[in-house]
């Protein structure tokens, strides 16, 4: 088996995207909104406008993950910065990064001839680093925020070491009003 690789995420790959959020075992825990797909579009086109996806002013970044040159994961970062996406009483301010970068991630495994595999936590693990190592030096916190209903996604990310910090109410966006759990990765700066 080649190992797991990734790409950032282009216009070739729309239609491989888009199919994977109608699917049902990602439209119950990511966003399949107009906003989302029209961000995803923004960025394959070389986010030609800023990123105005979920009322803030991130710059969300979309990942392709590859196994045996096949596409069967995406993943989406979002620099976390005080005062930007993260504000005054956010429950993830104090996670923030102290020495280097925080980054928010998203990851699903849209393909699914590799659900059910045992890739989840090895593909977070394999791109934190690939993250670390190709596109930012100084990312040595990472953030996933996956849902209360979603036990299955919290084993997978604490095998990933994600460590669960507690629970708050999702404050904005598609899942408003929704408990989820923080859980951070810390990496050593490179």
């Amino acid at each position: 088996m080649r190992p797991i690789t990734f790409k950032k995420a282009t216009s070739d790959h729309k239609e491989t995207i888009f199919n994977w959020l109608n699917e049902p075992h990602i439209m119950e825990f990511w966003d399949n909104s107009p906003e989302h797909r029209m961000d995803i579009l923004n960025f394959m086109e070389g986010r030609q406008t800023k990123s105005c996806y979920f009322g803030r002013d991130c710059d969300f970044h979309y990942w392709m993950g590859f196994l045996n040159e096949e596409p069967y994961a995406l993943l989406m970062t979002s620099e976390f910065v005080f005062s930007n996406c993260v504000e005054e009483n956010s429950p993830y301010l104090s996670y923030l990064s102290q020495t280097g970068k925080t980054y928010g991630l998203d990851f699903m495994i849209g393909n699914k001839n590799y659900l059910g595999k045992g890739l989840a936590a090895t593909t977070l693990g394999a791109f934190v680093l690939f993250f670390q190592s190709q596109f930012e030096s100084l990312a040595d916190t990472f953030i996933i925020d996956p849902s209360d209903d979603n036990p299955r996604a919290q084993h997978v990310y604490a095998k990933a070491g994600f460590i669960s910090m507690g629970t708050c109410v999702q404050e904005k966006g598609h899942f408003e009003g929704e408990k989820i759990h923080i859980m951070v990765k810390k990496l050593p700066i490179a």
